[in-house]
């Protein structure tokens, strides 16, 4: 597997970035897309031919090279409202028509690059939801909130444009509605970060009709959090550590082998400096010890595979590491650092091995609270821990839209940073460890950070709390998000192509991203089974009938593949 990468601004759907590539000057480079909306075009710079080349021979023709990341030039008005903005100076279009102050950010303040495929997609949603919008105030359109013109809370707030029509699919909302209308659509809503208020969790299926009838007792959708907030600790993280030193060198390889290759949050090149510096200490104090003890944890957990194969009562592989890291980490609570960070985030992932999710989540509150003192101030990060810091923000953010997405839990407030904070372009090697103990992979973490926000983008447009109700409005919705998602799949490196074909896969990282593929599928289309299952009569119109068949075909594809996940991560 090879590293995968993307423009260094607002992540998007649609780009799957390529391989850190160094060119003659040692720096490294990130890749940006052609401004064609349909064609994305994948360019080289010379310079890299003996790279390329090397990669080609052992990859073959799917190697391509990519441009420099490019700054993007924005006044501050059109970045606050999200709108392209054409450069010129001293005003630009948009604001010469608000006969707004225009103000460009002084130079040589760095950019992020945007994504100029996936922006003009979004572009072209938000642009349609507050044409309609404006459309339904000018006409005085109101709906009320139980109104029956409220069908299945799927579309977007104040689209009247999208709701005329000769629709006559409405539902009961269950448990007091899917969505509701919002006054207005609110202007700096950030569509790609999970809303607070959403009805994505599974527990929520629970309320649907027909199949509320066919559970025999009531359960509240938040009955996953009440049963975490009552489960035992683990005792063993009060007993005294005693751990084996014997195997690490097994157990190190192992995570980067294994493990690493998912979150690409510890440097492969810095490790052996980092592994003397916890061994000069006994493993006893610092950040470095409680950073190598978590990495031989996971190590040894992913020799061992899937926690659900451990025989009960038995001892989790790791634990004995971890239990050790643990007594280390109060010391890390009270330090304001990348490195207590990154302790906090190894931690965590540790603990979603154990599937203990909630907490999980308490030790990522604390890795967010850090990281929002440190970009506050982005120069408190020492320049050669920057790289390191996006990383564990990126997890961060994964981690926290994974568990909002099913658990009713608070947002810690570390998505406020995301319009600003980079993609990881490569780490920095050191010339005193040229042989490093692993490679730095990044084409799955960053074709995970542009799927997570998709997902995101599905919750905020069908099933967030301000959306609203009918089959016909959420058609040409859900018709973009479909398009995103397959923008998503064929930008990606070839390596990572999954075939869609039913056979088992052997490279786990196509495994993980084909149940990804087929899970967003199925909630981008779930909205019209419960369309079906409140009315029968919903199913007699043909596009109905094709979106639910489109959405219990990706159900049935994840299912054939399910197995395949306990051979990953």
């Amino acid at each position: 597997m090879k590293t995968l990468t993307e423009p260094k601004a607002k992540p998007a759907m649609g780009a799957g970035r390529g391989t850190k590539v160094q060119n003659s000057g040692g720096k490294s480079r990130l890749p940006s897309q052609s401004s064609d909306a349909h064609t994305p075009t994948l360019l080289s710079t010379p310079g890299d031919d003996s790279f390329l080349d090397s990669l080609k021979r052992k990859f073959g023709d799917s190697v391509v090279d990519y441009p420099r990341r490019r700054a993007t030039i924005a006044c501050e008005v059109c970045r606050s409202r999200k709108s392209r903005c054409d450069g010129n100076k001293p005003k630009c279009k948009l604001c010469a028509e608000l006969g707004a102050e225009c103000v460009y950010r002084e130079p040589g303040v760095k950019l992020d690059a945007g994504d100029k495929l996936i922006l003009e997609h979004l572009n072209r949603i938000e642009n349609l939801l507050q044409l309609n919008f404006s459309t339904n105030r000018d006409s005085g359109l109101h709906v009320s909130r139980n109104s029956p013109s409220r069908s299945n809370g799927t579309a977007i707030s104040g689209d009247h444009g999208l709701l005329s029509g000769s629709s006559n699919l409405t539902s009961t909302i269950p448990n007091g509605g899917l969505g509701t209308w919002g006054s207005r659509v609110p202007d700096k809503t950030n569509i790609s970060t999970m809303p607070k208020s959403h009805t994505n969790a599974t527990m929520h299926l629970l309320q649907w009709p027909l199949i509320r009838d066919l559970v025999s007792r009531s359960y509240d959708p938040q009955i996953l959090l009440q049963l975490e907030m009552e489960r035992e600790p683990l005792h063993t993280l009060t007993k005294t550590p005693c751990v084996d030193l014997s195997n690490t060198q097994a157990y190190i390889q192992a995570f980067f082998d294994r493990v690493n290759v998912w979150y690409a949050c510890v440097n492969p090149y810095t490790w052996r400096s980092q592994y003397r510096t916890a061994l000069s200490n006994g493993f006893r104090e610092g950040p470095e010890s409680c950073i190598v003890l978590l990495v031989l944890a996971l190590g040894e957990a992913s020799l061992r595979g899937s926690i659900s194969r451990i025989v009960p009562l038995q001892e989790p592989p790791g634990l004995q590491y971890f239990t050790a890291a643990w007594s280390l980490l109060p010391g890390m609570i009270t330090t304001n650092n990348v490195l207590a960070a990154q302790c906090h985030l190894l931690a965590a992932a540790y603990l979603f091995y154990l599937v203990r999710p909630l907490e999980a989540w308490n030790l990522l509150c604390t890795t967010g609270t850090k990281l929002q003192l440190l970009l506050m101030a982005p120069n408190r990060i020492p320049l050669q821990q920057r790289e390191l810091a996006e990383r564990i923000y990126w997890n961060t953010l994964l981690f926290e839209s994974d568990l909002l997405a099913e658990l009713d839990l608070p947002h810690s407030g570390v998505v406020q940073f995301e319009e600003n904070i980079g993609l990881p372009g490569g780490f920095e090697g050191e010339n005193e460890d040229q042989n490093e103990v692993g490679r730095d992979e990044l084409w799955y973490f960053l074709a995970e950070i542009a799927l997570r926000r998709l997902l995101n983008r599905v919750s905020q447009l069908i099933y967030s709390k301000d959306s609203m109700a009918s089959t016909t409005s959420l058609e040409p919705v859900v018709a973009e998000l479909d398009y995103q998602l397959t923008q998503w799949y064929e930008n990606l490196p070839l390596p990572l192509q999954f075939p869609f074909s039913r056979i088992m896969l052997h490279d786990p990282i196509q495994a993980v991203l084909r149940l990804r593929f087929y899970a967003c599928k199925t909630i981008i289309y779930r909205p019209y089974i419960l369309a079906v299952l409140d009315d029968e009569q919903a199913a007699l119109d043909p596009a109905v009938r094709e979106c639910c068949r489109k959405c219990l075909e990706a159900s049935v594809r994840q299912l054939e593949h399910i197995m395949e996940q306990y051979v990953t991560h």
